[in-house]
């Protein structure tokens, strides 16, 4: 289990990286948010997963694409506008859709995807298979009327659905603070009958754990749903490959004890030296051949602005 929760945390962690370094050189052409910091919650969640599992993400979407199997020459392919991406190069990065890993399209429009997850989540149920969707969001969408319209919804029917909240503090670049009355997000969503927890640290294991306990709870028939509170830091920018406390809305201070926690650096303390070089290098060869693939492959030809148009 460590290794693979190693490998997952390295891999997302360079991806991303690597998406950053480029970004400057205008080849990707999409606007990209970065999970940097972030990469604990999609991979302590999606460890527990089957793989006929549901995922649905943010616009901050790598790290859940890539923690569920999504396949990384669609995204890379897709960061830029090639027709190989898994949005034929028409969407970019907030726009990631990997079906055949059973990961839902996401979407630049906060909170819309948790919604549809729901509504995923009752086709489930009626499916019988024991399949769970796990609706990935942040802080800010947790404002979004949708989100309690959902909750509401899937506690009234029972829907095997994991609402988890990526909670950076920061809605683009307000904090919590300046936007709501209360700090208590879990005792609001726990109102709606549904059972909650909360993991302050984005300690990988003990989101694991969590997860793990709460899925087993959907997949029963009559289990219902829960909600999970994560709290994370991003280390960039809200968008873009940068840092920004120059910004004025945050802090180096704030920032350092997230990453003297890295969990991708506690974890990978845990596995022998050997072993985490043998898996560096494997990452690293993945990710320089899927940049050769997106590089090499051909832009979306005239005829693909007519296809998937409904109207």
């Amino acid at each position: 289990m460590l290794t693979r929760l190693y490998r997952n945390l390295r891999y997302i962690r360079r991806v991303e990286e690597e998406v950053a370094r480029i970004y400057p050189s205008d080849k990707i052409k999409s606007p990209v948010h970065l999970s940097i910091g972030q990469e604990a919650v999609s991979v302590g969640v999606c460890d527990v997963l089957r793989d006929d599992d549901v995922v649905s993400g943010s616009y901050r979407g790598h790290a859940t694409y890539l923690a569920k199997g999504g396949d990384l020459n669609a995204l890379m392919s897709e960061l830029y506008g090639k027709d190989t991406g898994c949005s034929r190069g028409k969407g970019g990065s907030m726009h990631l859709v990997d079906m055949s890993h059973h990961i839902l399209g996401t979407s630049a429009v906060v909170g819309t995807t948790i919604s549809v997850a729901t509504g995923y989540a009752l086709a489930l149920k009626r499916e019988g298979k024991g399949r769970v969707v796990v609706a990935f969001f942040g802080d800010g969408a947790t404002e979004e009327g949708s989100f309690y319209e959902s909750v509401n919804f899937a506690t009234l029917h029972r829907l095997p659905i994991l609402f988890v909240c990526e909670n950076n503090f920061y809605a683009i670049h307000t904090p919590q603070t300046k936007r709501w009355s209360s700090p208590h997000l879990s005792k609001r969503v726990e109102a709606f009958g549904l059972p909650v927890a909360v993991e302050t640290q984005s300690d990988v294991l003990r989101i694991r754990t969590l997860a793990s306990e709460f899925v087993d709870r959907c997949r029963k028939k009559e289990g219902g749903p829960a909600f999970l509170e994560l709290h994370c830091y991003r280390w960039k920018e809200h968008v873009g490959p940068n840092e920004d406390f120059d910004a004025g809305y945050r802090s180096k201070d704030e920032q350092r004890p997230w990453i003297e926690s890295d969990q991708m650096e506690r974890i990978g303390a845990m596995i022998s030296p050997a072993e985490r070089k043998a898996l560096d290098s494997e990452i690293e060869l993945k990710i320089a051949a899927a940049i050769e693939f997106a590089e090499n492959s051909p832009s979306p030809s005239e005829e693909e602005l007519y296809t998937h148009v409904y109207a």
